[in-house]
């Protein structure tokens, strides 16, 4: 008959296999990168993949801060876009 500890490792191994397995059907993760966009005639914090914006600022610079601050908080990249929309830099927080 098992005793406690090895039933305890046998628990521990199936949720492991389990969260393997839960982590390997999520095929796209979620991104945190966070977009500083020109916005109507300001500028504008997006996270990747949203259409709605984060935050609306006067300045690029407050913008940027922001998103910056985001991203540091998730590990993910600030992608600084120039006001035709191309990018003009990308900064990693990983």
């Amino acid at each position: 008959m098992p005793n406690s500890t090895t039933k305890k490792s046998i628990f521990s191994a199936i949720r492991e296999i389990i969260e393997v397995i839960l982590k390997s059907l999520n095929k796209r993760p979620r991104t945190w990168h966070q977009h500083v966009v020109p916005y109507e005639d300001d500028w504008a914090v997006r996270r990747e993949g949203n259409k709605r914006i984060t935050s609306k600022h006067r300045k690029q610079s407050t913008a940027i801060d922001r998103a910056k601050t985001i991203a540091r908080k998730h590990k993910a990249d600030v992608i600084i876009h120039r006001a035709d929309g191309t990018i003009r830099d990308r900064i990693n927080y990983d």
